[in-house]
């Protein structure tokens, strides 16, 4: 039977924009923070606000986005949140209050927590089992991709005056762009409809992606399955936290939260800033970001050829042993007096490389195969809230962390987390690897 993967390519490049939007959200804070700073002639504590306000939004997107998508569907939660990027971007640019900076930083994250959740999501529903781990790991792919474009455009417009409106403005532009594609030609997810009771429409989704007998033999597979038989029975908020779902949602959470509090956006956010520290000049870190960038981007590849290669597991394991490995050497550098910005700057970039060909895509990936469909919009919501909620702590006080404590205890912390995560992920995290969504839930004992 063959599949018209041009479609399912397409699909998921247009679903991905919400990827490529996270990244410039998240990482054109970097080169704007001075600029940002002297305008509003902000200390530590209001710094730290402008840089982690993002993750508020981020938060309480996460939240709303899978009980939204579940109701009202993948496509239309994407649509609002693409006008959420561009309506942040302009706010953004031309805000002369820090309230209204704020609040733009916020919407922002809106998206980028709704997109956090609901794109992964529906890549998972529309991907062939044997494709599946790839074409979710592109969603990473695009956040790499969006980071790497906002360090290079920070570094283009940092020497331009009010150079950091126009770096944090960049997101309107390809959100526009987002807004176009989906209005233009992207379908709903066959899955989706099915549980929403729009059989037909599902049919003729489904006929697109592999004809007549791949349609017929997908319908009669998802309407037989469990999760398909009680998919217009409305899910219980209470019922995810309780018995073997509530394992496998605890699994998730925790996995998420991993993926945060092991320091990733603190090496996004400030990479400068942790530059600096090593007495490197504004210019040159800004330029050494873009390294941290290229190399994020570089391993991100690596993860999406292995992961339906190797498996979830084994790049999860290997990545957080590296992480470790490479944080305890950053804090160690900043504890020699002796160890000058080129060690800094290869722990960094070790770091990254490790997390880049691990749990930056491969938690998008478990996370979004171990829920089953009926409730995989709000399990996915509370797992990826939680890791936002870790994320905005972390971002939050890592100023304060640095000033109060130094480099030394600030990166020692982040490398025991990261061991942490090892263990967690050996002992508790199942392969997923080219199973169908069904057979994963039997594993996993979800299914009747």
């Amino acid at each position: 039977m063959k599949l018209n993967n041009r479609l399912i390519n397409w699909m998921t490049f247009v679903a991905v924009n919400g990827g490529l939007l996270f990244g410039l959200n998240m990482a054109g804070i970097s080169g704007a923070i001075t600029g940002v700073q002297d305008f509003f002639e902000l200390n530590q504590m209001q710094t730290g606000l402008a840089v982690s306000s993002i993750m508020i939004g981020c938060l309480v997107g996460a939240l709303v986005a899978g009980s939204f998508g579940d109701k009202y569907g993948r496509k239309r939660t994407m649509f609002i949140t693409a006008f959420l990027f561009v309506l942040s971007a302009l706010l953004c640019s031309i805000s002369h209050r820090f309230s209204l900076f704020v609040f733009a930083r916020i919407l922002g994250g809106l998206a980028v927590g709704a997109s956090s959740v609901i794109v992964p999501t529906y890549i998972t529903e529309i991907a062939p089992a044997e494709r599946r781990g790839t074409l979710v790991s592109f969603y990473q792919m695009a956040i790499v991709t969006g980071i790497l474009f906002a360090y290079i455009i920070d570094y283009v417009l940092f020497r331009i005056g009010y150079g950091w409106r126009f770096m944090l403005g960049v997101p309107l532009v390809f959100g526009v762009i987002y807004l176009l594609l989906l209005t233009a030609s992207f379908f709903e997810s066959p899955r989706w409809l099915i549980k929403a009771g729009r059989k037909s429409d599902a049919q003729e989704i489904l006929f697109k992606i592999g004809g007549a007998q791949y349609a017929m033999d997908e319908m009669s597979n998802l309407e037989t399955s469990d999760e398909t038989n009680d998919s217009n029975k409305k899910v219980k908020i209470s019922s995810i936290f309780k018995g073997k779902l509530g394992y496998v949602l605890l699994l998730g959470t925790l996995l998420a939260a991993f993926q945060q509090i092991t320091g990733i956006n603190v090496v996004i956010n400030y990479a400068p800033v942790i530059f600096q520290q090593a007495g490197v000049g504004i210019n040159d870190a800004l330029l050494q970001s873009i390294v941290v960038g290229i190399v994020n981007f570089v391993f991100t590849i690596v993860a999406v050829w292995l992961v339906d290669k190797k498996g979830r597991k084994i790049l999860l394991l290997w990545g957080a042993a590296g992480m470790t490995l490479s944080l305890s050497f950053l804090a160690a550098s900043f504890f020699s007096q002796n160890s000058g910005d080129i060690g800094m700057v290869i722990s960094v970039l070790v770091y990254i490389a490790f997390f880049a060909a691990s749990l930056a895509p491969v938690m998008w990936v478990v996370t979004s195969e171990m829920y089953p469909t009926s409730i995989r919009g709000t399990a996915m919501s509370f797992s990826t809230s939680i890791s936002w909620i870790c994320s905005l702590l972390v971002v939050q006080f890592f100023p304060w962390m640095m000033s109060s404590f130094g480099g030394v205890v600030t990166f020692g912390v982040l490398a025991l987390l990261s061991l942490l995560a090892f263990l967690f992920i050996k002992f508790f995290i199942p392969e997923t690897k080219g199973k169908s969504l069904e057979e994963i839930e039997k594993e996993l004992g979800l299914a009747k």
